[in-house]
């Protein structure tokens, strides 16, 4: 269940209309896994490990599902941490690479013309802290594959197949 992506997913096409399919999988998951909290929207269901379970590593499952033109419901599931730790790196990612590409290019002016470009030593830090959040990122998918595991075992008995993920 580890994955070197940032957000494992899936997807696959089931028969029954979205509505049919949806209703399947909540029923289910009432039914069968009472650990998980489950946030349901008309076209999208959240699976999130209970509050008590939770840690900072623990990842949510989104469903979405979709239509399709031959009355067949096309699911796709991405796992994910929750959205407190997405912002955390989201912005980790977006400050280091504003910063290393701004740094980058003074540094390159520096270099042009002939003075000391101690503006690509950032760049240098900016580069090394996103490799680290990459890292962070892939140590806390290995801290939560067991919780992943649980969540993609709650969808394949909701659904009733497995489901591969890329």
């Amino acid at each position: 269940m580890s994955s070197f992506r940032i957000r494992p997913r899936f997807a696959h096409t089931v028969e029954p209309g979205p509505d049919a399919v949806r209703e399947k999988i909540l029923r289910s998951l009432a039914a069968h896994s009472p650990g998980l909290e489950v946030k349901a929207f008309p076209q999208f269901i959240g699976l999130h490990i209970a509050a008590k379970d939770r840690r900072y590593w623990s990842p949510h499952l989104f469903l979405s599902l979709e239509p399709t033109p031959e009355g067949a419901t096309h699911i796709e599931g991405t796992y994910g941490p929750e959205s407190e730790i997405w912002s955390l790196f989201l912005y980790g990612y977006l400050i280091t690479g504003l910063l290393g590409t701004f740094s980058g290019i003074y540094g390159g002016a520096q270099l042009l013309i002939g003075e000391t470009p101690a503006a690509l030593y950032v760049t240098g830090s900016m580069a090394v802290i996103a490799c680290g959040l990459y890292l962070a990122a892939q140590l806390g998918q290995k801290f939560g594959a067991w919780q992943t595991f649980q969540l993609h075992q709650a969808y394949q008995a909701a659904i009733g197949r497995p489901a591969e993920i890329e």
